[in-house]
């Protein structure tokens, strides 16, 4: 008997060892059968699932550190249906709360669309109103029987980010806003998009919450330093507030700018919006020119021109600033009759007096005795009808009509000469005039000043563009309008500080002609003369108590220029004289 036990025990092993033989065999044939990568796949794509992340964008803040557009939490407020246990309640405080209609969330709430088990309820809520339904909801959770749930079980809160603007309007026609769906328009938000957006990262991860240790975050988008002062912006926009107030004038601009290194140091412009608020574009402006006009308006801009014309008389030799003509009030070009400003003739003057007396018949003679060719050939050179390259979307290159162009005409060398029948934007007209101010060599205007990116600063290249004139002639021309300015006592001249610059006053047409009536003044001016640290150009359109530029747009001048050189902390010419001595 105990034999035949024995028998089966030993039969009953080999059993067992032959069924785990079959099992490993079975194992292995599986792991190495085409199947396995299926089922590994599977077990993977239950673990973890594709999803993208956006990184935050980038901050911009003015070269001082003080931020201009950065980011805000706000809020998605939704419910979930398969664990709310109140609508009335959830409509109440959210009508309560967001200043909704209540009749239309219970419409909402009780009556979505077939297999949909969350709705939305509100979307972009202010992280304050978010809050308040937040500990509504805790504190009627609190308050419910045990056992029982609160009335706002079910109501959902998603936080994302949103741009934010802290300075709410101050220069938005730098800056430009971001929508809805993330995208920059205009300014600094369109023209640095995607530097400012960064790179979304898609990739694998795990759905177990346990492993949210490996969910990767995405590098945020570049910080932006701009050369914009900000105190200094503040400032300008305020003056050009008050001048369109006093001078009557529909609109206007000054564009501060520093003429050695073209950083842009303040933008102001008539018409700005609350950037927080950029659905509201269509209320502010009629069109796109509108938001910048300091880059995108072309207009005619009148006697400023005329620093390049003297500056293209000098260098090519045709004048001196002694040559001398003599006019006569009127003067005859392509068979127009061509008048100074007041109609009168002036006598014999020189070339500083045609500037300190901005003699339209002194602008002709000089420009018909250097020629078509050499004339237009020194605007090109100058930008006049080419875009500057400034780093702010929108920028319009205006237009410079030359011979051998369908609507060129003979006259147009005369008139061209001094402002008409040619439209500039005012930053081509500040780049152009950089050559002077600059020893000949024009600067690139630009608003970036540095980048921030993982940590590091990275600064932006001093920008230049052609040198059009030599240095001499800069220099020279330099003193001439520092000299005609003195003489005339103009009201653009700045107490302790010696100042270059030029009026304009542009007659604008209308229906074919020009009305006299109807005016855009202007200034240009840099200084100090002997070592230029900031150029500014005023640009009022029709104002109404003055139709000249010397007696709106220049008072503008002085009075912003005594802002800036105290918040640039720019010593009087004699205290700089003395420490340069020293």
């Amino acid at each position: 008997m105990r034999q035949q036990y024995g028998r089966r025990s030993q039969a009953l092993a080999g059993a067992l060892v032959i069924f785990a033989l079959a099992i490993v065999i079975q194992m292995t044939r599986i792991q190495n059968s085409p199947e396995a990568d299926t089922f590994r796949q599977l077990s993977q794509d239950y673990a973890y699932e594709w999803r993208t992340f956006y990184p935050n964008r980038g901050e911009i803040y003015d070269r001082n550190g003080r931020l201009l557009a950065g980011e805000k939490i706000i809020y998605e407020v939704g419910v979930d249906l398969t664990i709310m246990t109140d609508p009335h309640a959830i409509s109440y405080a959210a009508a309560d709360a967001l200043g909704m209609d209540y009749n239309q969330l219970m419409e909402v709430i009780q009556n979505p669309p077939e297999g949909i088990s969350y709705i939305v309820l509100a979307d972009y809520v202010d992280a304050a109103q978010a809050n308040y339904l937040q500990e509504l909801k805790k504190a009627l959770n609190e308050q419910a029987p045990e056992g029982s749930l609160g009335g706002l079980t079910g109501l959902q809160f998603k936080s994302h980010p949103q741009r934010s603007y802290p300075e709410n309007s101050l220069a938005s026609n730098i800056l430009g806003f971001v929508n809805r769906e993330g995208k920059g328009y205009f300014g600094v938000e369109e023209k640095y998009d995607s530097l400012l957006a960064g790179n979304p990262v898609t990739v694998l991860v795990p759905t177990d919450p346990n492993k949210a240790f490996e969910i990767p975050n995405a590098p945020n988008g570049t910080t932006l330093v701009l050369s914009i002062n900000r105190d200094l912006q503040a400032a300008a926009e305020d003056i050009l507030d008050s001048a369109l107030g006093e001078y009557g004038a529909r609109d206007g601009i000054i564009a501060i700018m520093d003429p050695q290194s073209g950083e842009m140091l303040a933008i102001a412009t008539s018409r700005r919006m609350d950037l927080n608020e950029f659905w509201n574009y269509d209320v502010v402006y009629d069109n796109a020119t509108e938001f910048n006009p300091v880059i995108s308006k072309t207009y005619e801009p009148g006697s400023v021109i005329k620093i390049l014309t003297m500056a293209a008389a000098l260098d090519s030799g045709t004048v001196t600033p002694n040559t001398t003509y003599l006019d006569t009030g009127s003067i005859l070009i392509g068979g127009v009759t061509i008048q100074n400003w007041d109609r009168n003739p002036w006598g014999v003057q020189n070339m500083v007096g045609c500037l300190q007396h901005s003699l339209n018949v002194c602008m002709v003679t000089i420009s018909t005795q250097m020629g078509a060719n050499t004339f237009y050939n020194y605007m090109d050179a100058f930008g006049i009808g080419h875009l500057t390259g400034v780093d702010l979307a929108w920028e319009a290159p205006g237009r410079l009509k030359v011979p051998g162009d369908p609507d060129w005409y003979p006259v147009d060398l005369g008139t061209n000469a001094f402002g008409q029948g040619v439209a500039v934007t005012p930053i081509q007209m500040m780049a152009a005039v950089s050559a002077v101010a600059n020893h000949g060599r024009m600067v690139i205007p630009h608003v970036l000043y540095a980048m921030v990116r993982d940590g590091r600063q990275y600064q932006v290249p001093e920008q230049f563009g052609t040198t059009p004139i030599s240095e001499q002639t800069a220099n020279t021309l330099n003193e001439m309008l520092a000299i005609s300015l003195e003489e005339e006592g103009s009201q653009a001249l700045v107490p302790g500080y010696r100042i270059a610059g030029k009026t304009g006053t542009a007659q604008i047409p209308v229906d074919g002609y020009y009305d006299s009536t109807q005016t855009n003044t202007s200034f240009i001016g840099w200084g100090p003369v002997d070592d230029p640290q900031f150029m500014i150009y005023v640009w009022l359109e029709r104002p109404t108590t003055s139709p000249w530029g010397s007696e709106t747009a220049a008072p503008v001048f002085a009075e912003i220029a005594q802002r800036t050189v105290i918040l640039l902390d720019i010593p009087p010419d004699s205290i700089r004289q003395q420490l340069v001595q020293k």
